[in-house]
């Protein structure tokens, strides 16, 4: 039952994630009328064709959300209202409904959100693009990526220190349950390792990545749920955390464009020139 909906969660976000990029990724070689060109500053950040246009827009509007999703789930957790109450009853849940088989499972999948896990595969997405793309920027971005978010994650949970879920007893042994680090790891790396695959691909490709990756980044959050190992309120504060995280490395580093520091109006030239020698 459990595997059942790590299935249909993992699905639902893979959706999401696929509509969201299928709505947001430009059309390759789209001609621009003169009107566009000549835009205002603030109407060309918001052309979903620059690549520091509409995305590092909304990159900005996640990670403000995402503060104060995380600041507010931070004082839900610390009394006993109705968060505690949710949390408690899908922990239970999880545990009634659980066999070995849906655990060892599930087991398989958490591995994934593992910092060394995470590490690992960051090495080998970075070895593969810097490859593919010729980057010197690909292997900064992702150790900033991973390095920052692990950084950021453990002093959370040192300033937080909420207890983990009492039914799994190997839970307490974890250290501070908030937020989830397996969802924030899994969170921004995926989130980092959609932004550098989708470069360069078709919008049918970049689409599916996009799709692939959020599903991946949500079925490792929601196994540490299911495993009774976090909080309901713990793995959704660890994905936004990791998401924030990466918004502001993908802002660093001048996104799709992928070099520390680019200008926007940098940015915009070689997305015009990309699209045009398409």
């Amino acid at each position: 039952m459990t595997l059942a909906v790590l299935v249909i969660v993992a699905t639902l976000a893979g959706l999401a994630g696929w509509a969201i990029a299928r709505h947001w990724t430009g059309r390759a070689g789209a001609p621009r009328t003169e009107e566009a060109i000549e835009r205002s500053r603030w109407a060309r950040r918001l052309d979903p064709e620059a690549a520091t246009g509409l995305a590092l827009t909304a990159a900005l509007g996640v990670i403000v959300l995402a503060g104060v999703l995380l600041g507010v789930l931070a004082l839900l957790v610390r009394g006993h209202g109705e968060v505690v109450r949710i949390d408690s009853s899908i922990e239970r849940w999880g545990h009634d409904h659980a066999s070995a088989f849906t655990t060892d499972a599930l087991d398989a999948i958490t591995h994934i959100g593992e910092p060394t896990v995470v590490i690992a595969l960051a090495l080998v997405v970075g070895v593969i693009e810097t490859i593919r793309t010729r980057s010197r920027w690909v292997i900064p971005f992702l150790a900033l990526v991973v390095a920052g978010n692990g950084l950021v994650t453990t002093s959370v949970k040192e300033l937080v220190d909420r207890a983990r879920p009492t039914l799994n007893p190997v839970a307490h042994t974890l250290g501070p349950s908030f937020p989830s680090g397996h969802s924030s790891w899994s969170a921004a790396f995926f989130a980092a390792t959609a932004l550098l695959f989708m470069r360069g691909r078709s919008r049918r490709v970049q689409t599916i990545i996009a799709g692939a990756c959020t599903a991946a980044a949500v079925s490792v959050a929601a196994t540490r749920v299911l495993l009774g190992a976090h909080w309901l309120s713990d793995v959704i504060a660890g994905l936004a955390l990791g998401t924030a995280w990466f918004c502001v490395c993908a802002i660093a580093f001048g996104g799709r464009l992928l070099q520390f520091g680019a200008p926007a109006e940098q940015a915009e030239r070689s997305s015009r020139a990309l699209a045009a020698s398409r």
